[in-house]
Parts: structure tokens; sequence; C-alpha cells
């Protein structure tokens, strides 16, 4: 059904309440054969929560083999140049296993929070565009200078260089960014939740248009749908998720496979889910695919 191998991903929650375990979380992910894990990035928060990439640091140390990936970063917490280089310094750690997600920022209310400047919509998705034309210049050029609205770097060292093409995934939603997308990423993560198959499909199109339209080769780039699932033969359907039996879970995944998306990160409620996932979805879903 797919030319792409199919990647299947778990979120790890950032929650630094009484008893979480991120990292044994991560650990039994990889021991499931789950490919990548994931985490979102919400500093500002009234609940205990870790730190993203601090938290995701500490997961590469103690994985081996599963690739870790940032679901997404905002760009306007952290100095893009800087991301780079923690970027690169991750990377190489980890022995290659980071997907650098990035976006715009979704919560106005957490730059309040930490006394940043609220950027406007527009600003967002520029400066998500500046912050990737400095991380690729910085891994790529010896000294690179950039002079944007939002980020500067001037004559800028960074070395070591990455010792591979560093995939860059972006979450994005609206018109301009999903050009962004298609310009220069090598990834998209929309998540069901706001984006369902319906509205998912055009946008994925127009994505895909805005990577032509740059002389790019649309099928280089990954398309990952963030999915909330509950395997269980007695769960209720709601909107935004993917609930009921391995059999209807599996169905309604391959019908996201033939909207073309080659990847998923999967959010689930407990432990029970991630080993019912992994043994009655996973298997199923990875053979239909081929």
């Amino acid at each position: 059904m797919s030319t792409k191998q199919l990647l299947l991903g778990l979120n790890i929650a950032t929650s630094a309440s009484a008893g979480a375990d991120p990292v044994g979380e991560a650990v039994r992910a990889e021991e499931a054969g789950f490919d990548f894990v994931s985490a979102a990035d919400h500093p500002a928060t009234a609940e205990a929560s870790f730190e993203t990439w601090t938290m995701l640091a500490w997961i590469a140390a103690r994985t081996e083999r599963i690739h870790v990936a940032t679901r997404v970063l905002g760009v306007p917490y952290r100095n893009p140049a800087l991301v780079a280089k923690m970027a690169e310094t991750f990377d190489r750690l980890s022995g290659g296993r980071l997907i650098l997600g990035l976006g715009g920022g979704y919560s106005d209310e957490e730059f309040r929070a930490y006394g940043m400047r609220v950027p406007t919509a527009r600003e967002k998705v520029d400066g998500l565009e500046e912050a990737i034309r400095i991380t690729r210049g910085l891994w790529a050029e010896r000294e690179f200078s950039f002079a944007g609205r939002y980020h500067q770097t001037v004559e800028a060292p960074l070395e070591p260089k990455p010792e591979r093409r560093i995939p860059l995934w972006l979450g994005t939603f609206g018109p301009r960014a999903l050009e962004v997308t298609g310009r220069l990423a090598d990834g998209w993560i929309p998540s069901l939740g706001v984006a369902g198959p319906e509205r998912v499909k055009g946008m994925r199109e127009r994505m895909l248009r805005a990577a032509e339209g740059a002389g790019r080769d649309p099928g280089e780039i990954t398309c990952a749908y963030n999915v909330v699932v509950r395997v269980d033969e007695r769960a209720e359907p709601r909107d935004g998720q993917v609930r009921g039996a391995a059999g209807l879970v599996t169905e309604t995944l391959l019908g996201f496979v033939g909207l073309g998306f080659s990847a998923f990160n999967f959010m689930v409620d407990g432990p029970e889910q991630v080993e019912r996932l992994a043994g009655e979805v996973v298997p199923e879903l990875r053979a239909a695919v081929g």
C-alpha cells in the first residue's frame, strides 16, 4: 500500500507527577519494537512537567536503537542557532537518532507566562522559516550569516557539522505554514484531533504542491499523523480519536495510510494500551503496508 517504510512512534508524556517514568516508558517502547518516541513542548504548565529537550536527552542516553523526536519545539522559546548546535550534539551522542520537530509555538499564554513577546500568526510562520534556514545553513557552511527579520547570525561557526542529514519535521496547519513545510522540511506531522481525514487530505495536497513548486520530490517528505488511540472493544467513539477493537483500529489506520501517511505517532492512555497496540495492531498494520 505504500512505497515508504512505515514508521511507528509512541508519545512520551512530559508529566513529572509522582510515579511518572518517561525514561522507563521509552525503554519499553524500544523493547516493543516502535521506531521512535516523541514528546510535546509546553514549558509553562500548571501541572508538574519535565522540560522536553532535557527529558529526551535522558531517554536517548538510556536507549540504544529507537529514534527520538521533538514534537514539536516551539521556535520562539529558544534561539534557533543554539537549537541547531544542541541538535547536532544530541544527534552525535545518540548515534544519529534525533528527529528535530519544529513549530511556530502554539500557546500564546505560555509566551506571556514566561515573559516573552507574543508573536502574531504571521510572525510565527516567518520566524519558523528563518529558523529552518539558519539551522540548515549552520549545519552546512563553515561560517554562516543570516539577516532575518526575527533571527540573525553573523559569521557563525558550528563545529562539528552533523554526520548525516538530521530530519526536520514541522507541525503545521495554516496555508502559509504548509507551504513552508513543502519547500523546506523533511517531514510533516499534523494531529488527527486538529485536522481530521477530510481536512488533512487538502492540507497534505497543498503542502506537496509547494514541494513540487520548489523543485522538490514530494515523495521525499515523510507524512506522519499524530493520533490518539485506544484499543478496547468497549471503547465508545470520540471525535478526533481512533478507538475500538484491534481490527477496527487497524482498519482505520490503514485508511490514513491510503491518504498518504507513512508514519504514525500514537498517544495512548496507560501501559496496557502500549502492550495491546504493540501486540494486536502493529503487526497487522506492518504486514498490510508491507
